[in-house]
This record gives structure tokens, C-alpha cells and sequence, in this order.
């Protein structure tokens, strides 16, 4: 599992893009949707809603649970990925490419993020 360096991750298995004009893209990582399982549903936050860090803003469905899905930053939501509502396999098959799930405008910066080596030594995996 190769964890690319330029995203930032949190605890709870997402990462995060750096912002690109106050807008970050947010997904979860390749370590989360193998546990998940193949993914069979996601529900995303909206366009202009806001959201919080660390708290909940959506759930993705797999065969084996629902698990809720936690946004690492604060800001409003610009877009979301509507390939991943139509087809919530690409979690699944391409976590850091077309399976990202929001971007989000940021409100302030983000706390708490992990470097890909810390990330990898958090759930014991090779980067």
C-alpha cells in the first residue's frame, strides 16, 4: 500500500490535498477502503454546505458496514465527486485518484494531519 507524499492524512484514514486557491480535495485512503470493503454507496455532503473538522459529513456503504465519513478540515463544500455517487466502487479501485470524494473550501487551516511516513507508521503499512 503506497501512501503518496504529497497528501496529508488524518487518524480516521482520510487525506487531504495541499489547497490550491483556499480549496483542498479530500477522499479516504487505500488503508480505509480495504477495511471498508467493496464500497456500494456514498452519501456526500452538497454543494455550499458547510462542514466541520471532525465531524461527520457523509457515510459510505460497503458490503461489510456503514461507516460515517469525517471531514479532516472546516470550510464549505464547492464540489463533489458525482463519479463516486454514480460508481462508489472507484473508492474502492482508485482511493487517491478518480475515488476522491469533496472539495471543500477551507476556513482555516487544518490540525491534527499526518505526513504519509507518520500515516504509514499509524496503521503499520509500507510507504
Amino acid at each position: 500500500m503506497s501512501n503518496p507524499q504529497q497528501l496529508r492524512y488524518t487518524k480516521e484514514h482520510e487525506w487531504l490535498s495541499d489547497a490550491v486557491d483556499g480549496v483542498a480535495t479530500v477522499g479516504i485512503t487505500e488503508f480505509a477502503a480495504n477495511a471498508l470493503g467493496d464500497v456500494v454507496y456514498a452519501q456526500l455532503p452538497a454543494v455550499g454546505d458547510t462542514v466541520t473538522e471532525g465531524e461527520t459529513c457523509g457515510e459510505l456503504e460497503s458490503t461489510k458496514s456503514v461507516s460515517d465519513l469525517y471531514s479532516p478540515v472546516s470550510g464549505e463544500i464547492v464540489e463533489f465527486n458525482q463519479d463516486v455517487v454514480d460508481d462508489p466502487a472507484l473508492v474502492n479501485s482508485a482511493p487517491f485518484a478518480g475515488g476522491w470524494l469533496f472539495k471543500v473550501r477551507l476556513s482555516e487551516e487544518p490540525k491534527d494531519v499526518l505526513t504519509a511516513d507518520e500515516y504509514a507508521a499509524l496503521t503499520h503499512s509500507d510507504n
